[in-house]
């Protein structure tokens, strides 16, 4: 089985196309970032998204946006512009998740929402301090 699944930021806005088949394909890149032995690398990851998929992403992702993504992992080499062999890592996405919205405050950036306001003693619920709990 081929299945990576994926966190990351977008590292630049969706682009979105229509093949000669009348399938849309939407594509972004995401950057991971990976700490193993103490060094923190950065992966980077091209994500192919196709038909409603693609169009949801397209309509609500931009750069900055974090976003779970899941399905087959390929690759392919090509020759950079300064002759070297490079390889480019390409997911075909079955499953997207929006992990921060348009209306956060910074890019890609997790708000943890506010603490819930005390019960009122008339709701039939006690207040109790975490302390007291058993567990």
């Amino acid at each position: 089985m081929n299945k990576i699944i994926l966190i990351g930021n977008l590292t630049r806005d969706p682009e979105t196309r229509t093949t000669p088949s009348g399938h849309s394909v939407c594509n972004f890149d995401i950057a991971v970032n990976d700490r193993r032995g103490g060094q923190e690398n950065t992966l980077y990851f091209r994500i192919a998204a196709w038909d409603r998929t693609g169009e949801s992403c397209q309509r609500f992702l931009s750069k900055g946006r974090k976003v779970f993504v899941s399905g087959p992992l390929s690759y392919r080499t090509y020759q950079a512009n300064d002759g070297t062999t490079r390889v480019s890592l390409e997911v075909n996405a079955n499953d997207v998740e929006f992990l921060s919205s348009r209306n956060d405050d910074q890019a890609g950036g997790y708000t943890a929402p506010a603490a819930p306001a005390p019960m009122a003693q008339s709701s039939g619920f006690t207040a109790v301090e975490t302390d007291e709990l058993p567990f």
